[in-house]
């Protein structure tokens, strides 16, 4: 039985119980960083084997994870942060369990993106997520481009050294438009600051941003209120 495992995005107090009574139970856990992972189940005193399971390793873990499962083995599926599968790995193994009709579930939990858009004071009503956005400048401006057009709330994961590249793109394409910067969510440190391309822009270069990333850019014509 495969279960797939969403863990704390921060705060290490936001496991399920659920959560902790599958990793106590599960013969072995499969982890996008056993040393980060590590450090989650050592705080709840779960002793359990750990094998790596991330992007550069993931076809051939699959495969061996997969014939595992075949001969009965029950294995907990976790990443660094939030839920497996969600721009993270994961989604591979499940349509290999899929395929050869092996049992899984999820096991839901705490999720950056729930978190950020109901945070954001946009709606919730629809909303797309994009992932990261592209590295490549021509290919993040299309993108923008086309979330500015959106009449739901547009939500893209970014990288701290690509903020403020990509607000300046934002100021060209979207200038009025209100956004979204939610960044260190469920720590100590969290922050929900909100504002215009520029009033961001100006402040992130004033005080370079730190920690995971979540950009929101409101729907069509939403008026802007608040700054944090």
């Amino acid at each position: 039985m495969l279960y797939v495992v969403a863990t704390p995005i921060g705060n290490l107090g936001d496991i399920t119980l659920r959560a902790h009574e599958i990793l106590k139970d599960v013969d072995l856990v499969a982890a996008e960083d056993t040393r980060h992972s590590g450090i989650l189940l050592k705080h709840y005193q779960i002793k359990k084997p750990l094998i790596s399971y991330h992007e550069h390793n993931e076809a051939m873990r699959t495969a061996q994870l997969v014939e595992r499962l075949a001969a009965g083995e029950k294995i907990a599926l976790i990443t660094d942060a939030g839920t497996p599968g969600l721009s993270d790995p994961g989604a591979r193994l499940i349509r290999e369990c899929i395929k050869r009709e092996l049992p899984f579930t999820i096991i839901p939990g705490p999720s950056s993106i729930s978190t950020a858009i109901v945070g954001s004071g946009f709606s919730t009503d629809k909303f797309f997520f994009g992932g990261f956005l592209p590295v490549k400048s021509g290919q993040r401006e299309r993108q923008l481009r086309t979330a500015a057009a959106r009449e739901e709330t547009s939500i893209y994961f970014e990288s701290p050294y690509r903020l403020n590249k990509t607000l300046k793109a934002c100021v060209d394409v979207m200038p009025d438009r209100p956004l979204c910067v939610a960044r260190e969510l469920t720590k100590k440190f969290e922050e929900f600051r909100r504002g215009t391309a520029v009033q961001l822009l100006t402040h992130y270069e004033a005080h370079p941003p730190k920690g995971e990333i979540v950009l929101l850019i409101s729907e069509v014509d939403r008026p802007l209120r608040g700054r944090c």
